[in-house]
């Protein structure tokens, strides 16, 4: 062979993946090995905690249209050379609630501290969870199909936050709340434009708006179109998150009052996400309280208001405002900052800003439990 020839078919270099030279055996042999590999990653799994290792299944009540059980949403963290995972942002930690059917349940807590991820992980919009259980009517939402998740969508909605960017500057009003009535073919043809005049129409929306465009409408306006178009499915259960917290006060009170309607006109039922304490106590039924997390707090609005248990609810609502300029309020401050959710402190979460820390609380974490009836708890100051 010549020094041309022989550089020509790449004498002298290494192909990867080359398999000139191996008899048939070797190369089954490899074959193997390579499938022997893939199976074991395969049933190894991603590095993030598996779903259902560590909850009881609960039973399905009737009398609830929502039952959410030990539920987490773990974020991965990337890096290194090869962007493999380093840890997870625990943004939802075990969340364990229950909602009766028309009602309202408000879900409190600082920025950061998980509401609006507990929301989404409910409607199944931020992939796939880490572990627990969200039964709708009795039946696992993370059990269903591509197809059977699409029919469910027009019992499940949601208000977002932000009433500019949640709409498309491009389409016109009667569009952005008709679209997804057109693609579920709720109702025909002839219909369309009188339904979508009645749905406009019952949210405080004159019909002649549906040919302008989002930015010709004022604040409380975009609301009650994002408002129409989740109530255009006629859903059974609808998550607010946040929906009055860009509007002044005045325009609050209007969405409150939109909300409460349609609530006792259509048999609704919210899971109402907001920073705003009175707000929570004038239209909800039941609240809970988010820490970092985890639900800390949970039961009737009456009770959580008059009789607060846990330290940081009573920290929370120490900082409500009083309308009495001569009332001394007694705020409790928090000392120290949020702990990270990527590396919450062992145990209890809140024993780093806790006042009434105990030894217990730093290496073992509370468990959820009923003080009174209806009013749990989860706090090592109640255990028996």
């Amino acid at each position: 062979m010549g020094i041309n020839q022989g550089l020509g078919q790449g004498a002298g270099r290494y192909t990867p993946g080359d398999t000139a030279g191996k008899t048939p055996e070797e190369l089954k042999q490899e074959q193997e090995k390579r499938a022997e590999r893939v199976q074991k990653d395969l049933r190894a799994g991603p590095s993030a905690p598996k779903p259902g290792d560590d909850y009881t299944p609960v039973t399905y009540d009737p009398q609830y249209i929502l039952m959410v059980n030990r539920l987490k949403k773990y974020f991965p963290i990337k890096g290194g050379m090869i962007s493999h995972t380093v840890g997870h942002v625990k943004a939802v930690d075990g969340v364990t609630f229950n909602l009766k059917r028309g009602t309202t349940m408000g879900l409190v807590g600082e920025s950061g501290c998980g509401k609006t991820t507990t929301g989404r992980t409910i409607l199944r919009l931020s992939g796939e969870k880490t572990g627990g259980q969200v039964l709708f009517n009795g039946k696992e939402v993370y059990d269903f199909s591509a197809k059977e998740m699409r029919a469910l969508r027009t019992q499940m909605q949601i208000i977002f936050q932000d009433p500019f960017s949640s709409l498309s500057p491009r389409l016109p009003v009667g569009e952005i709340i008709g679209e997804a009535v057109r693609e579920h073919n709720l109702v025909s043809k002839e219909e369309f434009n009188d339904y979508i005049d009645q749905v406009m129409d019952n949210c405080g929306l004159q019909s002649f708006h549906k040919e302008r465009y989002p930015h010709e409408f004022s604040g409380g306006q975009r609301q009650r179109i994002c408002i129409a178009r989740a109530l255009a499915l006629n859903p059974e259960f609808v998550v607010c998150d946040e929906p009055v917290s860009a509007l002044d006060v005045s325009i609050q009170a209007q969405i409150i009052n939109l909300l409460q309607e349609l609530q006792e006109k259509y048999k609704l039922t919210y899971l109402f996400i907001s920073h705003d304490l009175s707000v929570v106590e004038h239209i909800s039924d039941t609240v809970g309280v988010m820490y970092l997390g985890n639900l800390v707090e949970y039961g009737d609005t009456v009770d959580i208001f008059k009789n607060p248990l846990h330290p940081y609810t009573k920290a929370l609502f120490s900082a409500i405002p009083i309308p009495d300029p001569t009332a001394k309020m007694n705020r409790i401050v928090l000392e120290g900052s949020i702990p990270s959710p990527a590396n919450p402190p062992a145990g209890c979460k809140f024993h780093t800003r806790c006042a009434n820390c105990m030894e217990k609380c730093k290496h073992e974490a509370p468990e959820q439990k009923e003080i009174e009836p209806g009013h749990f708890v989860v706090c090592h100051l109640y255990d028996k």
